[in-house]
């Protein structure tokens, strides 16, 4: 297969693209774009690059969409059948490898891999395809491509078949599991998504710990060779490149977001349901399984029971929006979480104090107002590919937050020095991490606010995106 020079110079291939979309009851269709680090990239080069963006249809909207041959500009969407867009995202995506590189498995009962497994597996190296061939239909001769995700593994390798002219980039925005992790699965699907990620020019990752586990999977698994100083894989006489790229945050949007009427509307409704003067414990998350809500309302009752001056003088404020509601262990997760928060209330909760304020609709003026009010910030992630949250925080905060970090977070290589330390698995030891934070005094909290938040936007969206498309002419 071969270019022409009417293809795109530069393509992302992702599961989730820029643009959704609705059907109306009158059956015309609505869209909707959405944000994020990658679409801030894509408009920093400009609309005369020729880029083009290779995503999947999720909704019924987006399948109506394609039949209808509605297309945005730059943007290629692909509506594999539901019931094999189902089994490759659900089914292997969201509940194989995202279990397997955060290290979620309860093993003496998961994973179990049989032909029900085997089947979903096909569903997910046909959805791959799928963005291959898309990928090299599109592409003009020697264009750059940059692959997104855990979703899409096979896909730099099904590519270079397809097209050996290109210049291909995979990034990971999850961590990588270790060897002894990664093969839990079985062997030659172990080895088969290794290939699939090698079969791109260079791979990267958000930080040098999960690069590195990559590299030690390759050498395990493959029995590819590792450069001395890490930065590169050899197999099969092919060699790929590693990189790191810690994704930032986006400081300008988000300052400017957080000045917004509907904010400081949200911020006078927060503190009036938390009460006047208590501190803020602020924690924004999806209820995604690896996030560790329930051990963070744990540690936060424990405070409460070691230190009983805290009691009507602190708010726990957590936001935990449902995610992934279409899995049982998601569903189960989310109750698990309403069901804490409940019992904390009850045990320690008076006519006058609520000790937890628990929202689980998603809102992001309320959780930027959050931002602002926060003393401290909680993010204690059991595994975290970054956190965002942990960086954004910082950027937003009025007075200057005091961050609870968890070591497996992402982000913990970069903000690690002026954050409080947990295990993320230790009850008591976060529960001394918080009453640090709480007694941290002002031009401390201050301090250290102002270093994370320079930390957390040394790499900014659009440089992340543009240092990855440049790492691909070196």
């Amino acid at each position: 297969m071969e270019g022409s020079s009417q293809g795109a110079r530069i393509l992302v291939a992702s599961n989730r693209g820029p643009v959704s979309y609705t059907v109306a009851e009158d059956g015309t269709l609505g869209s909707r774009r959405g944000g994020g680090g990658v679409v801030s990239g894509l408009s920093a080069i400009g609309p005369d690059a020729g880029a083009v963006w290779v995503c999947a249809a999720l909704s019924d909207g987006d399948r109506e969409a394609v039949r209808r041959g509605v297309a945005e500009p730059g943007v290629r969407m692909i509506a594999v059948p539901p019931e094999v867009f189902h089994a490759a995202y659900n089914d292997i995506a969201n509940s194989v490898l995202w279990f397997v590189h955060h290290l979620l498995y309860q093993t003496p009962f998961e994973p179990v891999f049989d032909e029900e497994f085997r089947d979903h597996w096909a569903a997910y190296e046909a959805y791959n395809e799928a963005f291959a061939d898309a990928l090299a239909q599109e592409a003009a001769e020697g264009a750059a491509v940059l692959v997104q995700d855990y979703h899409l593994a096979l896909v730099p390798a099904l590519l270079r078949e397809r097209r050996p002219d290109l210049r291909i980039g995979h990034f990971s925005h999850t961590p990588w599991a270790p060897p002894d992790y990664f093969r839990l699965l079985p062997d030659d699907v172990a080895a088969r998504l290794l290939e699939g990620v090698l079969g791109a020019d260079r791979a990267a990752f958000l930080t040098h710990r999960w690069a590195a586990a990559f590299a030690a999977c390759c050498a395990d698994v493959l029995g590819a060779e590792v450069s001395a100083d890490g930065g590169s894989v050899t197999h099969r006489g092919r060699t790929t490149r590693l990189g790191v790229h810690g994704l930032g945050a986006d400081a300008e949007f988000l300052r400017e977001r957080a000045q917004r009427p509907d904010v400081v509307e949200r911020m006078a409704a927060l503190r009036a349901e938390a009460g006047p003067g208590r501190r803020l414990i602020v924690r924004v998350d999806r209820t995604e399984l690896s996030k560790n809500i329930v051990r963070g309302l744990y540690a936060y009752r424990r405070l409460l029971t070691e230190h009983p001056g805290w009691r009507e003088r602190v708010v726990h404020v957590a936001f935990a929006y449902p995610s992934r509601q279409d899995l049982a262990s998601y569903r189960e997760y989310t109750a698990e979480v309403s069901r804490v928060a409940a019992e904390v209330n009850d045990e320690f909760g008076t006519a006058g104090w609520t000790p937890v304020i628990l929202k689980v609709d998603d809102d992001f003026a309320r959780s930027l107002a959050a931002y602002r009010l926060a003393d401290v910030a909680l993010v204690n992630p059991i595994r975290d590919g970054m956190n965002l949250v942990a960086k954004e925080v910082p950027v937003v905060s009025d007075q200057g937050v005091a961050l609870v970090l968890s070591r497996e977070a992402g982000a913990f290589e970069e903000l690690g020095a002026d954050a409080f330390t947990v295990n993320p698995y230790d009850i008591r030891a976060t529960a001394v991490a918080l009453n640090e934070a709480l007694t941290l005094p002002e031009a401390d909290r201050a301090d250290r606010s102002k270093r994370l938040a320079a930390a957390a936007t040394a790499l900014p969206p659009t440089r992340w995106f543009l240092d990855q498309l440049h790492a691909l002419d070196v």
